[in-house]
Parts: structure tokens; sequence; C-alpha cells
């Protein structure tokens, strides 16, 4: 029992002193007369209640799945080693992936129970270099997908892509069209009021 205890204070002494090094979190001991890994603690597990009752779980996993992985992969093409160029770039594809497949299965997430703490492991998983899991992924099962779909992809992108201009070039000529109209209503309009 003295060495569970023991190691509990030990670790809790190492947790303290790496909290030591966040001034935000000496600010908020001091105020709330607290003990900062406390704090920290109390976070964690206020954040876990949250994301298994489903309450800001969205949103939390959106940050989680974007924010790291956006910076990390602006550091990767700021240096010069572009091995993690290649990490980032499998990972968002992995993403992209999971994106589409859960556009179209969203309904069926209601009913998942704690569905926002699997996909939350989940982005941790795939994106940590620790674990690699997004290239393991790409290696074992999205790669071969792709490249037997290549052509189809490419094919449904060209003609999304001329599908786009010419919406596009119908929605420019509709706005040119009632801006003209709206210019020549609006010059009557002034001509009738002099």
């Amino acid at each position: 029992m003295d060495t569970a205890i023991n190691l509990v204070k030990e670790n809790r002494a190492i947790l303290r002193a790496k909290l030591d090094q966040i001034p935000a979190l000496k600010e908020a001991e001091a105020t709330t007369k607290v003990p900062k890994e406390f704090l920290v603690l109390a976070a964690c597990a206020l954040l876990l209640v949250l994301l298994f009752f489903g309450i800001g779980a969205g949103a939390l996993c959106s940050i989680v799945g974007f924010v790291y992985p956006a910076y990390k992969s602006f550091e990767a093409i700021e240096s010069k080693n572009r091995g993690d160029d290649t990490q980032w770039l499998i990972y968002w594809v992995v993403y992209a992936f999971f994106s589409i497949v859960e556009v179209f299965i969203d309904f069926l997430v209601y009913w998942i129970p704690f569905y926002y703490a699997f996909k939350l492991a989940f982005l941790l998983w795939a994106m940590l270099p620790q674990t690699k899991g997004a290239k393991h992924l790409y290696d074992t099962f999205l790669r071969d997908i792709l490249k037997q779909n290549e052509s189809k992809i490419d094919a449904a992108l060209a003609d999304a892509k001329k599908s786009a201009g010419q919406v596009a070039s119908e929605a420019s000529a509709a706005t040119s069209e009632a801006v003209s109209a709206a210019m020549s209503t609006s010059g009557t309009e002034s001509k009738k009021d002099d």
C-alpha cells in the first residue's frame, strides 16, 4: 500500500513540475487556492463528462481534428524534412475519407452511444506521431480503394469542375442582368423624382 501511495506522490510531483511551466495555471492556483494538478484533473474530468454525454462533443472533436494537425502541417511545410509532410498529407486524406463517410451515416451516428468519445479516440489515434494510425489505415485500406477508383474519381472531379464552371458563368450572367436592371430602374426613378 505504501508503494502505491509513494508512486502516486511521485507522479503528482512530476505532473506539478510540468504544470509549473504554465503561467495561467500558476495564476489559477493562486486565485482559487486549489493545487494546479487538481485543477487540471478536474478540467479533464469535466471534459470527459461533457464528451460522454455529447455536450459540445462535436465541436471538441472538430477542434481536436483540425487545430493540432493544421499546426503540425504548417510546421511540416516550413521544415526541410519531407517525411513529416507525407505523414500529415496522409492524415488529411484519412480525415477527409472519414468525414465523407460520416456525412452519409450521420443518421446512424445519433444512435451510437458515446460516438463522440470513440471519434475523439480515433482522431487522436490517427494523428499522433507515436501511433501513426492514419498511415496504417492508408497503407492497409485506403490506398487500394483510391488506386482502384482513381480514374472514376478523376472523371467525377472533372465533371464537377465543368458543372461548377457552368453554374458560375450562369450565376455571373444572372447577377449582371440583375445589376443592369436595378441600375436602369434606379435611373428611371431618379428622373421621376426630378
